[in-house]
């Protein structure tokens, strides 16, 4: 597998694609968004020190993973809207910013949908926000944010959500050949220590990485608001984004049992994937010595992206519709991966199952993802 050519949300618009299929992503930004609008203000704010030459008015944004559909423009407008509440309270300044966004993510992305909707985007900025809607320009940027992306002190802002369990390799030794994670696509209860390790390792490596190339294009004052997929449970072998894919890897055992997969390429599939605690997390930002954290919490998010209730001790309602809405939800993100690992033809039969055993999941406990969500400002 090679991340940077193979990773990448369903295409197009359709019913599997990941467009139709991103809730879950838009209710975590929108839970998300006072911590987005504080890091604005304050990534604003620091422009009234600047020179008024044209650069000094222009605030510089990019949304790390910005994926496709209409998750991507919901956080230009917020990013809007924001910069619009900002400027109408800033009597002090007759200097209205202009504002850069720069989408990012790898190349593989349905970057054509996203701008092909840009048109439609613009009218309903102009009517929401009419007269206050500040210069906006947007820019499509190609690459992996484990690379350097910008130039030295550039950006005032980076926004990420839902991206950076993502790692930026299989781990070497998983994807040398070696059968070590017999039978998953992740950590699992059967996963040996040793392959925990090398999941924990590479994540570590990556969050550092990420964190001193972004520290090296922030400005002066430059903040970063990150949402992304945690760990609740200590344990590491039982943690709730595992119970998730050890559902996918029983699925796809069931089509091994049935001569449709070979076991081989059920042991050889391993996702680029780390879902860390909170403390992990920590101990990496604090390691680097490069930010400091404004604010760090977890928040929990129901597996079925439609189920909006809070009660932890009710049981699903409806298992078999949380079942299907759960695997549209999965399948939007993983079966560009497994189409090309596996072969396209199982993928229908494949989601099936998947919705078949998280129901049964689902009938037992309800099941949530822990969503870990944090503020960086930049250390100078």
């Amino acid at each position: 597998m090679k991340v940077e050519q193979d990773l990448h949300m369903s295409r197009g618009d359709g019913e599997t694609s990941y467009a139709a299929n991103s809730r879950l992503q838009e209710k975590a930004i929108l839970k998300t968004r006072p911590l987005l609008h504080k890091a604005v203000e304050e990534a604003h704010a620091s422009l009234s020190g600047l020179s008024r030459a044209p650069a000094g008015g222009k605030m510089v944004v990019a949304d790390l993973g910005c994926s496709s559909g209409p998750n991507t423009l919901l956080v230009v407008s917020e990013v809007l809207s924001a910069v619009a509440n900002r400027s109408s309270c800033d009597h002090k300044s007759s200097l209205v910013a202009d504002v850069q966004f720069f989408l990012n993510d790898l190349p593989g992305n349905d970057f054509n949908l996203v701008f092909q909707s840009l048109e439609l985007f613009k009218k309903l900025a102009e009517m929401e926000f009419g007269k206050a809607l500040p210069p906006y320009y947007i820019a499509g940027l190609p690459g992996s944010f484990y690379t350097r992306l910008f130039p030295d002190r550039s950006v005032h802002l980076f926004h990420s959500s839902y991206c950076l369990m993502w790692r930026s390799k299989v781990p070497d030794k998983l994807a040398s050949g070696e059968v070590l994670n017999a039978g998953n696509m992740y950590i699992w209860e059967t996963t040996p220590p040793s392959v925990v390790k090398l999941y924990q390792r590479q994540f570590q490596e990556d969050f550092s990485q990420f964190l001193a190339l972004r520290h090296d294009e922030l400005v002066s004052g430059g903040q970063m608001v990150l949402t992304f997929l945690g760990r609740k449970n200590r344990d590491v072998l039982r943690g709730e984004v595992s119970y998730m894919y050890g559902l996918l890897a029983q699925a796809l055992q069931s089509l091994v049992q049935e001569g449709r997969v070979e076991e081989e390429k059920l042991d050889s599939f391993n996702l680029p994937f780390y879902s860390p605690s909170v403390d992990e997390v920590k101990a990496v930002i604090r390691q680097s010595g490069l930010f400091d954290i404004s604010h760090i919490q977890l928040f929990e998010s129901n597996w079925d992206p439609q189920d909006d209730s809070d009660d932890d001790d009710v049981a699903t309602l409806d298992s078999v519709r949380s079942g299907v809405n759960v695997a549209r939800c999965i399948r939007a993100v993983l079966e560009p991966l497994i189409a090309r690992h596996f072969g396209r033809c199982i993928v229908d039969d494949l989601f099936d199952m998947y919705a078949r055993n998280v129901a049964q999941h689902l009938e037992q406990v309800k099941t949530k993802y822990p969503v870990i969500v944090l503020s960086l400002k930049a250390r100078r």
